[in-house]
């Protein structure tokens, strides 16, 4: 499943993976890298550092496969508090339905009818 997020102030759209992260299962760092995802490039880099000195890359492998069901959370969740939000009622089901966000949250590109007001 994808999700478009829309940042309002820049103009910047972002298609985002939601679910299992695949790229971050095979190849470790080098998602974030891409994404332009500093703060868990640095966090996923020492860790896999410092894991995989002395276990010869077996635990970074481990964690790697275990962050990978992590991922993508984290990383629509910074965005989403960057100022990001979802750019339609497709976007917004998708993370609603993934727990990416809660139910009451508000965007305002998205239809009041989601929030549960009545007229």
């Amino acid at each position: 499943m994808h999700a478009i997020l829309l940042n309002r102030r820049t103009n910047e759209r972002k298609e985002v993976k939601v679910g299992f992260s695949w790229t971050e299962f095979f190849w470790g760092f080098w998602p974030a890298l891409f994404r332009g995802d500093w703060k868990w490039l640095v966090i996923i880099l020492l860790v896999d550092l410092v894991l995989g000195v002395w276990s010869f890359g077996g635990v970074s492998a481990a964690f790697n496969m275990i962050f990978a069901f992590f991922y993508n959370k984290l990383y629509i969740n910074d965005l989403l508090n960057s100022g990001f939000e979802p750019a339609d009622d497709s976007s917004y089901n998708t993370l609603l339905a993934k727990n990416y966000i809660a139910s009451g949250r508000r965007f305002s590109t998205i239809n009041e009818s989601h929030y549960g007001r009545t007229r």
